[in-house]
């Protein structure tokens, strides 16, 4: 049986402004810095998780998708 297909598109937040934008994540890496398109901070990974899509987003990353955990890849 397949595994369920890795979705590769994600909404990230961000935590200073609130604002919301879709994403393609990328496949073969964690992504550990993202600048806010609304007040454009830098959005770095929270304490444990291995990428901002981890931290921000409304799906993990791909690996963490992969593994099927619910923590981020190490």
């Amino acid at each position: 049986m397949p595994d369920a297909a890795i979705e590769l598109r994600s909404t990230l937040t961000c935590p200073h402004c609130g604002h919301q934008a879709t994403e393609t994540m990328p496949t073969n890496a964690c992504q550990f810095f993202y600048d806010c398109k609304g007040c454009g901070m830098v959005l770095k990974p929270k304490p444990g998780d291995c990428c901002v899509f981890c931290s921000y987003g409304t799906v993990s990353c791909p690996p963490v998708q992969a593994d099927g955990k619910d923590s981020c890849c190490r």
